[in-house]
Order: C-alpha cells, then structure tokens, then sequence
C-alpha cells in the first residue's frame, strides 16, 4: 500500500548510540512504501550507500509532510525547535533513555510505523516557549523550548534575587538558584526534578517551578498558557545567571536584564502510534504502582 504521507524526513544525532542499526531498518521499510525519502545532512556518514537525498532541517521542515525523529527526547526537542514553525508532524522512534517523546521501540518499527504511514495514528498539539533577553530594552538574546526555560545561578553556589511578573501583575520577589518554566510537555522532564506537577499534554498551561528558594512557602504556581511572563534580574545581583532552553540553548543575563517568556504561535504536531496513553507512558516511565508489586 502506497503511504498517504509522500515526502518523510529522518533526523537524529550522529552520536546517537544504535541509530544506524534503526536507520537501516527504517529506510527500506519507507522505500518500499514509494515515499520520497530526506535524510538530514549530518546522518550522511552513518548510514553508507543509503542513496537517499540530503538536506538540513530547515529543508526538511520546508518540504516533508512527516518527519521521523531517530533518538531520545533531547534529539526530539531539539528537531522540534526547527520544525514546529513549519507545521510538519513529528513521529519519534527512541534509542535514548526515557522517551516521553518517542515512544516507539526499535523492536515496535515493523508494526508501528506502517500502521502510522496508513494514518492509524494520535495526533496532539504540544506547544513551545519563546525566551526573550532584555537590557535596557533591547533584545540580546532570544531562543525558544518545548520543555521548559530555566533562569538559574549557574554553576556558582550561590542564589539569584530576581522578581516575577505575570501580565504585568508583581508576583514576588525571590531568592533562590533559579526558576523553571515549564510547558506540560516538559512537566515530565527538569520541571519535575524539581517538584513539580505532572501536566497532561492537553493543558493549555505553564508551570513556574522555583528552585531550592530561601522560603519555605515557595511552591510552583501553575498559570494560563497564554501568559506573558517577565522575570527580572536585580540590579543587585553579583553573578550573571544563565537562561537555558531544553537544556540544550544557553543565553546569558545580567544584573538588571529582564527574560520575558511566553507561548510560540505554532505549535509542534506530535504523532503517536494507535492506543497511545500518557497514563500508560507515565506509569512504564515513572515506574508508578512499583511499590505495590510484591
């Protein structure tokens, strides 16, 4: 049967433990399906004699009508960043660790992927985070993040002050090694680390984790997705505290600059194989109920 998706891509990290092995699996599957194949630059040495096209993430995100992402969650986020601004829906097979993201298992591409092609498939809307740097008002850094962006004091032991606005409402002043900004996609992921909720993917919602703050009543607040949120640096402050996005995008403020953060208009398009269940990924991966098998 002829795949209703014509045009795939297939992005991973070179680096990525077992990837080749997954990439000569899936190539000859999706040739044989009469797709036109895109195989990201940079997985051009990996996979010898693959006679497939080239090209970057931008001219894959541009031209395909489904990408496939070979690797972890980190290799996800990171495509995601490129993609999501071209609308192209995302399929992850996973070779890292947890896999949140992607949650199909090399031993599941036989059976899984197909079943994709032939559009038995779930569909979801994961929303991203544009982090935007300020000093004296001008723009010295901006990036974006599918998890969360964290406002932290680096690798000093020491804390950051800073205050927080929502919409321009104060919230508080806080002194603490940082803050965590978290989409419900990234609840799962640092956010939680840090003690806070788990968020169905479906909540149109952030969460603002504070970190290991000098009040006992500090707690994580969960607020609108729509919200605009402005963290200022004091003046005050003696270090210059990193802004980071996924883990994998470093930005650096001073005291005095402010990091605004709110929702990206486009939204990631996240596909999962038939009879996917957040739940179900929460208790394989969180290993919830363990305490209660003897």
């Amino acid at each position: 049967m002829r795949s209703s998706f014509h045009t795939i891509g297939l992005i991973g990290r070179s680096q990525q433990g077992g990837i080749s092995d997954v990439l000569q699996q899936l190539m000859p599957l999706l040739q044989g399906r009469g797709v036109q194949l895109l195989l990201e630059d940079r997985l051009d040495e990996i996979v010898p004699g693959h006679g497939c096209e080239l090209a970057n993430r931008d001219d894959i995100g541009q031209r395909a009508d489904l990408v496939i992402v070979v690797g972890g969650d980190g290799s996800l986020l990171s495509a995601a960043r490129t993609l999501a601004k071209y609308g192209t829906p995302v399929l992850g097979i996973n070779r890292g660790r947890l896999g949140f993201l992607t949650d199909i298992t090399p031993e599941q591409i036989a059976q899984q992927v197909p079943d994709v092609l032939d559009g038995r498939f779930f569909a979801e809307s994961r929303f991203l985070l544009d982090a935007t740097v300020y000093r004296d008002d001008h723009v010295v850094g901006r990036a974006d993040a599918l998890n969360d962006v964290v406002v932290n004091s680096g690798t000093s032991a020491q804390m950051i002050e800073f205050e927080l606005f929502i919409d321009d409402s104060f919230v508080y002043r806080q002194r603490a090694d940082g803050l965590i900004v978290s989409t419900p996609t990234g609840s799962t992921a640092y956010s939680l680390s840090g003690g806070g909720p788990i968020m169905h993917p479906g909540l149109d919602a952030v969460v603002l984790v504070p970190m290991y703050p000098h009040a006992l009543s500090s707690r994580p607040i969960v607020v609108d997705g729509n919200s605009t949120i402005r963290i200022d640096i004091l003046a005050r402050n003696s270090i210059h505290p990193p802004v980071t996005c996924d883990g994998q995008v470093n930005m650096t403020a001073r005291p005095g600059d402010s990091v605004v953060v709110c929702k990206k208009p486009h939204p990631l398009t996240l596909l999962h194989p038939e009879g996917h269940s957040f739940y179900a990924s929460c208790r394989d991966k969180l290993r919830w109920g363990d305490a209660l098998v003897n």
